[in-house]
């Protein structure tokens, strides 16, 4: 007797042991209905054993599905996932199903010839019978293959020469060609692109660090990487994971013009059916490339050759709902599964990234300058103490002078503010009541486009009220603080002849628009863009030869390990925007802290020099990458049930060495969608086994029903 022990798609601690019925044949992969309780549940094979005797029956596996497979790489990356994130198999394995989300595309009428012959054989009709004969076409599709009228085609099936056959057409994407168009690589472009493809050429599992200035070329050096792994490996798939769907649109055209054909997109914007499309072609090894967000690292890729992780140091690439995973380790960790070779690529790597790097465990490939004639914009700090803006205004009179010269130079210039919205908080004059969002501590932030206040973190908006709630006064509701709305607001009014725009998630809320906004500003149509992060990375406008940063100091608010990190990250990629062509650049940061380390940095673009002393700091702490660190977040609507789980947690800590627990104490959000919130920190030298210590500790507790328990293994929020 075999039994199959098949994962749910629902947050169980393990798999479920069906008995395989005779004669029916699975194996690891599959698809099955399996009953569980009073239900019929689909669920994926994890493993098919002999069991010889067993105790207790086993209910029945009751039917195969006839979808394609998960491969054995996939399903083996499902299974460690799971195990690194301290998540239920389940819970990762509905994420790699999730392309079979939309049900199967329906039959489509095409017409195949019967080999009855017309009783009037003309060259018109002769052509028609010869293209049929290639494979089965829709009728139009005939007509214009053929060169005749739909008339013509109607004819041959009144006569019976041709039938209506309903196919299901295979999903599969057009056929990259790796010599479409050959890039231009400079000398150290094609340097890095020649040690990429030796590392391909070697086999195996192995990792490079793409580690290249702002304009410096790093997607031309990749594509050549991809186009090397598609002539190598006729079989060979390649994934380039990408951290914002703005980026997406920016990044297809260049694979489109490198390879003649759209490669395949992953992302929330892409449809249901599409979604399914992808995931099958992608399963039957007829999607070559795939462009995609965090969740296309668990497509199920047939033959994975090379992962791409562009942007790698990017924040968005870390999942904090649901199954929460950093898309860039999981990324190594598929490549190292797979035995296939992955690219991390940026111009302010992770310092994890370089600390991998700098040990030998990635090849570290430089690019230290621009491509062509371009040259790193000078970047200068204005001091907010000594030129602070007028009262009510956001901008220096400094910056708003260079904004004013750029725009009478006929040159484009870029304002960054890392804030949506208008303002991000709106409070009362009268009674001082700060405007939230129900049931939570975060602040509701205003947009005056909509006219609505807007929580970011729970999504919830209504429409901005005329009296306070709070004292029910008139009018006495203001804004503070700028989001990049007002921003704009303020640009208008001083440059009432510049053509402006906003680009954010807001304004561009898909890839056609992004992609529509990005067209327009590398065409000129644009004079001043206010943006968001949306903006500061991985484009390329040529006429862009000023950015300003509003407010450089937004990021080193609060109490985040990686602020300082992820700020000089941030504005470095902002900045690198300017004078990616023939025309010096130059960036402005309106900051109050100037003497800051970051600010420093920035400005002398050493960023050897922030790397060092901020590495420095995390090894005298044991903070990544020196060290570990695992997030528990526990939260419930029941105060008192939440208060009593956290000390029965604390008291339950297991013995450890080189392992520290802080907490449990309130987390700085204290209250999210009606529920209370505490946070527990677990800091642990790098060689601690930590999943496995959380695995112990967790256990020991039973979980009351009103309380639900979140891991953050490599948490980047400690809110």
């Amino acid at each position: 007797m075999k039994a199959a022990a098949v994962l749910m798609p629902l947050p169980l601690p393990e798999p479920f042991d069906y008995a395989v019925p005779e004669g029916l044949e699975i194996a690891p992969g599959d698809h099955v209905v399996v009953p569980l309780g009073p239900r019929r549940m689909r669920g994926l094979v994890a493993g098919v054993r002999d069991m010889p005797g067993l105790n207790r029956p086993l209910k029945p596996v009751l039917e195969r599905i006839d979808e394609p497979s998960l491969p054995a790489g996939t399903l083996k990356f499902v299974t460690w996932a799971a195990r690194w994130t301290c998540s239920p198999p389940g819970e990762v394995a509905a994420l790699a199903l999730r392309g079979l989300r939309a049900p199967p595309p329906k039959p489509e009428k095409r017409l195949v010839p019967t080999g009855v012959q017309p009783a009037r054989a003309t060259p018109a009709r002769t052509r028609v019978l010869e293209v049929a004969a290639e494979f089965a076409r829709a009728p139009a599709d005939l007509a214009r293959a053929a060169g005749v009228s739909s008339g013509v085609v109607k004819g041959l099936v009144d006569e019976g020469a041709l039938e209506v056959v309903e196919v299901i057409a295979p999903a599969a994407f057009p056929e990259p060609d790796p010599n479409h168009t050959a890039s231009s690589l400079n000398p150290s472009q094609a340097a890095a692109a020649k040690a990429l493809n030796a590392a391909f050429d070697a086999g195996g599992f192995q990792a490079a660090l793409l580690d290249g200035v702002t304009g410096a070329g790093k997607t031309e050096v990749y594509l050549e990487a991809v186009a090397h792994a598609l002539a190598a490996d006729p079989a060979a798939q390649v994934l380039v994971l990408l951290p914002e769907i703005a980026l997406t649109q920016a990044v297809i055209a260049r694979f489109e013009q490198r390879f003649g054909v759209t490669p395949a997109e992953w992302h929330s914007g892409v449809s249901l059916p599409k979604r399914r499309k992808v995931w099958e072609a992608v399963a039957a090894g007829r999607c070559r490339i795939v462009v995609g967000a965090r969740s296309a690292l668990f497509l199920p890729f047939q033959s994975l050759r090379l992962l791409v992780v562009d942007e790698e140091h990017d924040s968005s690439f870390k999942q904090e709902e649901g199954l929460i995973y950093h898309a860039r380790d999981l990324a190594v960790a598929r490549a190292k599964i797979e035995g296939s070779a992955v690219v991390l690529a940026s111009a302010t790597p992770s310092l994890e990234t370089l600390a991998n790097a700098e040990a030998g465990r990635y090849r570290w490939l430089r690019l230290a300058s621009r491509h062509g004639a371009a040259r790193l914009p000078d970047v200068d700090l204005i001091d907010m103490r000594e030129t602070p803006p007028e009262r009510g205004r956001w901008l220096s009179s400094r910056l708003v002078k260079a904004v004013g010269e750029t725009f009478a130079r006929g040159e484009q210039s870029l304002l960054f503010l890392n804030r949506r919205g208008y303002a991000p908080l709106v409070l009362c004059r009268a009674c001082g009541e700060r405007m939230t969002a129900p049931d939570t501590d975060s602040w509701l932030v205003e947009h005056r486009y909509t006219g609505r206040l807007v929580c970011h973190l729970t999504g919830f908006s209504m429409p901005k009220p005329k009296r306070c709630p709070h004292c029910s006064a008139e009018e006495s509701l203001v804004s503070v603080g700028p989001g990049v709305e007002r921003v704009e607001e303020e640009v208008r009014e001083l440059f009432p002849q510049a053509r402006v725009a906003v680009f954010s998630s807001d304004t561009v809320p898909d890839g056609e628009s992004a992609r529509a906004l990005v067209r327009s500003m590398a065409e000129g149509e644009i004079d001043i863009l206010v943006a968001t992060q949306a903006a500061a990375k991985g484009h390329n406008f040529p006429n862009l030869t000023l950015v300003g940063v509003v407010d450089a100091d937004l990021g080193l608010r609060g109490g985040d390990l990686r602020a300082g990190e992820r700020t000089f990250q941030l504005l470095a990629q902002a900045t690198g925007r300017a004078g990616r062509a023939d025309k010096p650049g130059r960036a402005l940061l309106q900051t109050y802290m100037p003497e800051h380390g970051v600010m420093q940095a920035l400005k002398a673009q050493d960023r050897d020099a922030f790397v060092e002393a901020e590495t420095a700091e995390r090894k005298a702490a044991g903070l990544p990458p020196h060290g570990r660190l695992a997030a528990i977040v526990l939260s419930s609507p029941d105060g008192a049930a939440l208060e009593a789980y956290a000390r029965a947690l604390a008291a339950a800590i297991p013995n450890a060495e080189r392992l520290e627990v802080y907490g449990p104490a309130d987390a700085p959000l204290s209250l999210v969608r009606g529920r209370r919130r505490k946070r527990l920190l677990v800091r642990a030298d790098r060689d601690v086994d930590i999943q496995a210590f959380l695995g112990t500790w967790l256990a020991q507790v039973k979980v009351p029903g009103s309380v639900r328990v979140t891991v953050d293994v490599d948490p980047y929020s400690f809110l």
